[in-house]
């Protein structure tokens, strides 16, 4: 007999990807520029040149380094050069010892997930969220708790956070810059945030950790600024994919950061090397590990993606759309013209529009619209989205 869990899993995907797949089915049908696909988070800006240049570097070594084994947690001087970059950026202290090389953003959190957490622990996430986030909560055999933003701006409640801590709480995850939103939390709402967090672990006389899910960090626009958060509770485990900042979804690479500040991190590392090795997440792809050993401190091409924004914020709220301007992402938050947000979605797919309904991301009445597309896409979508308009306003 089979996992009846994993079965419903695999027959019901995730509604990002569904929809993602019809997109491509529907191109496939009239034409790539006659469907006007938001769907998914797959950047339209390309990977940087030296993403190129490392590439090719990287081939012309001993082919039993390029595509052999590194060690389980990552070959040493790719980790000492990760760690060496975040000590520039915000004045640590890190050894390559605090990293472990992953496959992506996923990977890190679902090793997190089960190092940290054991069955029946709690592990409270910020609605709306990335809504895989359950999917591996639920795998390592602990709960989901959902605690909901604000809802005058989609920052974190932290009142409400605090009320939904249990001695069961393991840790919260923390997304900034959010999927869905592109809300960026300020670092005084992370200091009160890391504040409660002790507060409970005194109560309690539980440990509480912070999980930062960080692939956008580098995609803000104007004066935002995303803050670093080990230094501002001790307890963070860091996750980090460069899917989004080199524009390298497919390669599937990233790392954990286990900080040097957290008490006994040591132990925490070994855990995170134990869930990686029963998860099957050991030895990242070594080609890139090196590539990214060369392109570490390579800038993200933000500029498109903030004429996007400007596209799609502007032309949707002339429009009379209701939206929430992101601080950073790549993620267009606006309300559905109706309190059903799966029905409104349906109802764009007429007009070729193809949006995420917030069902997924824990909340109603919302779409995500991903401006990470060309510009000509969101330039041609504008008589699509005033047709949709024009539609709900006649009903």
């Amino acid at each position: 007999m089979i996992n009846q869990r994993m079965y419903e899993l695999g027959s019901e995907p995730s509604a990002i990807r569904e929809l993602f797949a019809y997109g491509q089915a529907r191109k496939a049908e009239i034409g790539e520029d006659n469907v006007f696909d938001f769907s998914i988070g797959n950047p339209s800006v390309p990977a940087p040149e030296a993403v190129k240049r490392a590439i090719l570097d990287v081939m012309e070594q001993p082919p039993a380094q390029v595509h052999g084994y590194t060690p389980s947690q990552g070959a040493p001087s790719v980790r000492a050069a990760v760690a060496a970059s975040l000590n520039r950026r915000f004045d640590t202290s890190y050894e390559g010892a605090n990293i472990y090389m992953t496959c992506g953003a996923a990977a890190s959190l679902s090793i997190c997930f089960n190092a940290v957490g054991n069955p029946g622990d709690e592990f409270i996430v910020i609605s709306p969220y990335f809504p895989e986030y359950k999917v591996w909560i639920e795998n390592a055999g602990c709960n989901c708790i959902e605690v909901p933003a604000r809802r005058d701006d989609f920052q974190m409640n932290i009142e409400a956070i605090e009320g939904a801590i249990t001695p069961k709480t393991k840790a919260i995850v923390i997304n900034s810059p959010n999927n869905p939103v592109g809300s960026v939390y300020p670092e005084c709402d992370l200091i009160e945030l890391a504040n409660a967090l002790r507060r409970k672990q005194d109560e309690f006389g539980t440990t509480i950790y912070i999980i930062a899910d960080e692939p956008y960090r580098e995609i803000v626009y104007g004066n935002v600024r995303v803050p670093f958060v080990p230094p501002i509770y001790e307890n963070t485990l860091v996750c980090y994919s460069y899917s989004k900042s080199l524009s390298l979804p497919g390669e599937r690479i990233g790392y954990i950061l286990v900080p040097n500040t957290m008490p006994d991190w040591e132990h925490t590392f070994n855990a995170v090397c134990g869930a990686g090795r029963a998860l099957g997440f050991v030895c990242a792809p070594s080609l890139l590990q090196y590539v990214i050993e060369r392109c570490v401190d390579e800038p993200s091409d933000v500029e498109a993606y903030a004429k996007n924004r400007e596209a799609l914020y502007g032309g949707l709220t002339k429009l009379g759309y209701e939206c929430v301007a992101p601080q950073g992402a790549f993620y267009l938050w606006v309300r559905a013209l109706e309190p059903d947000a799966q029905a409104f979605a349906e109802a764009a797919k007429a007009h070729e529009l193809l949006l995420v309904p917030s069902n997924s991301f824990g909340v109603e009445g919302w779409l995500r619209v991903s401006y990470c597309v060309a510009h000509e896409t969101i330039v041609n979508s504008m008589p699509a989205f005033a047709e949709l308009m024009r539609e709900y306003q006649t009903r």
